[in-house]
């Protein structure tokens, strides 16, 4: 794989909680693929909460009226769908480099699992009946070549922690804000789960800038479980390019779904 990297370092895209279900828009995710064959960055991080789960939800009771319906194959297919529709441009552009003997872009794809995809895992674990019948297999990652880790488990690219979102304590519930994340960690990170954006920067004692970005969501529906306040129509989603990132430094730019749909729909 060729490095579009400069003397400043890496390029790095990241895609937030995207929470696809059964019967949302997922257009959105066709444009990020464009934009992302626009962009040719170097890493493609997407923060996880890509399948949302609803039919594994621990907050909705067995019976109630917003189970009713749910299906576990259903989820699992439109998040698989979506994720197709991601990679398409993608595949397509690398495959029209190789053929045409052009200069090579093959990114580097890092998936970190969120609480929404732990969902499986929980479920399994609690019934062991269901163990054989669904795990993290049922996605396609692996066949677009992500590599996949582990809920909360942090990778570190160019000095930048990417996780789902960044512990506040040992009982292991998320950061509040990004300043949080920065006074407890002392590392320049990116986190998702949090749907509202905050950004903080700090600077280290030998000189170096943190950055602390809680990245905010990209879907183009609302969760009922959202203040009117803060659901989506009513607050940023989009995309995140890092530039620059070497040794936790980097310049990042936000990409809104407004400017997505205004190129690519």
């Amino acid at each position: 794989m060729k490095s579009t990297a400069t003397s400043r370092g890496q390029r790095i895209l990241v895609i937030p909680d995207t929470q696809v279900k059964p019967n949302v828009n997922t257009d959105h995710l066709e444009w990020a693929g464009h934009y992302a064959v626009k962009m040719r960055p170097d890493v493609i991080v997407h923060i996880g909460d890509h399948w949302d789960m609803p039919s594994l939800s621990s907050y909705d009771k067995k019976g109630s009226r917003q189970m009713e319906g749910r299906r576990y194959v259903e989820d699992i297919d439109s998040g698989n769908k979506a994720m197709d529709r991601f990679m398409a441009p993608i595949h397509a552009e690398v495959a029209r480099l190789k053929k045409g003997k052009r200069k090579a872009w093959d990114p580097r794809l890092v998936f970190t699992l969120g609480n929404h995809e732990e969902r499986i895992k929980r479920a399994a674990d609690s019934d062991p009946q269901l163990g054989d019948l669904i795990s993290f297999d049922d996605f396609n990652l692996e066949e677009h070549g992500w590599e996949v880790y582990p809920f909360l488990e942090p990778i570190v690219i160019n000095g930048i922690v990417f996780v789902h979102y960044v512990c506040s304590g040992i009982m292991g519930r998320s950061i509040t804000s990004a300043r949080a994340g920065l006074t407890k960690r002392h590392q320049s990170f990116f986190q998702g789960h949090v749907q509202a954006r905050d950004i903080a920067e700090g600077v280290r004692a030998d000189g170096k800038r943190i950055v602390g970005i809680q990245g905010g969501s990209f879907y183009t529906h609302e969760e009922g479980y959202i203040s009117p306040q803060y659901n989506t129509g009513k607050t940023w989603s989009g995309v995140w390019v890092l530039h620059g990132c070497d040794d936790g430094e980097f310049d990042y730019m936000p990409v809104s779904t407004d400017f997505l749909r205004a190129k690519y729909e």
